[in-house]
């Protein structure tokens, strides 16, 4: 046990280890709901299963204040619930497939955009899937009549990475089990018509929104990448202000530069590039594909891709 403890406590110190963080804040908070409702279950004898008895239920009282409520009043009075709400589970397989997805299309854009990139992604993804659901229910009125069931789960901001990395790769190709190779781009819009479909036909179709939102935010956080504009820099910019607060200051130290000529300094064979090199390589991927880079370019990314990692 001690062992388990030791490796999610090593996880969350490893620095640009966001997709791993992400999925473990999932699991433990996962884990707490379930063990909070066992609990309950066995020292209390509430029935859990029914929503009928007018007898007051402890883990829902709880739960309220983690799942985003479709009711615009309940929401504004606990805003927190619109980032508390894609970090909350009920069921194994709820989690289960939520997880696996983020974690395959995590990789693809944490090993092309960074550790940074892919959590603002993320948490903007879950804002918009969030968000979109409290609009839908609220103003359309075939959706009014299911207004009291509160959202849960990371779908919709996972939607938003499996969209961005299908539009930021497109062609990339995942083998997948019966079915050999397939393009991302195909699962991205499976998944897409099949939510949107389901709109007519499910009993709950908040979900269904909510993976609809994130899609379309997971799309436009890459689209407007490959512009120049990254979304996600007011997020970068609060964490690292919150980052810098517990950080001691450095102590001064002499440190050695590289080799220097005319004056200026000349990148040795191992320099990690920065940001704007890697933009600019990512840009011309984008736009000639991957076979199109030089091997300096392919160096380069393959440099920034380990260090991230």
């Amino acid at each position: 046990m001690n062992g388990i403890l030791d490796d999610f406590k090593n996880a969350f110190r490893k620095p640009n280890n966001g997709l791993i963080q992400i999925i473990l804040i999932n699991v433990i908070v996962f884990l707490v709901l379930a063990t909070l409702r066992l609990t309950l279950r066995w020292t209390l004898g509430i029935d859990m299963e029914s929503g009928l008895k007018p007898e007051p239920y402890y883990y829902y009282d709880i739960t309220k204040n983690l799942f985003l409520s479709s009711r615009i009043p309940t929401a504004l009075v606990k805003p927190w619930t619109l980032i508390t709400y894609f970090f909350s589970h009920e069921g194994i397989f709820h989690i289960l497939w939520n997880m696996l997805f983020l974690y395959w299309f995590g990789k693809l854009i944490e090993e092309y955009l960074g550790n940074r990139r892919l959590i603002n992604l993320y948490l903007l993804g879950g804002l918009a899937a969030g968000i979109s659901y409290l609009l839908i229910y609220n103003l359309i009125p075939n959706f009014r009549p299911a207004i009291g069931t509160p959202l849960l789960g990371a779908s919709g901001a996972v939607y938003a990475v499996v969209v961005g990395a299908a539009t930021l790769m497109p062609n990339y190709t995942f083998f997948m089990l019966l079915l050999g190779p397939v393009r991302i781009k195909y699962i991205a819009a499976f998944f897409i018509v099949s939510s949107f479909v389901d709109l007519s036909n499910d009993a709950n179709p908040g979900g269904n929104i909510a993976h609809l939102g994130g899609a379309l935010l997971g799309f436009f956080f890459i689209t407007q990448l490959k512009k120049g504009n990254d979304i996600g820099k007011p997020f970068t910019s609060v964490a690292e202000w919150i980052k810098k607060l517990f950080q001691p200051k450095p102590k001064l130290k002499v440190t050695h530069r590289g080799p220097v000529r005319n004056g200026q300094a000349v990148a040795t064979p191992h320099a990690i590039p920065n940001q704007d090199e890697i933009d600019a390589i990512l840009d011309k991927i984008s736009r000639s594909g991957y076979d199109s880079l030089t091997k300096e370019e392919k160096q380069k990314l393959f440099r920034a891709s380990q260090k991230n990692n």
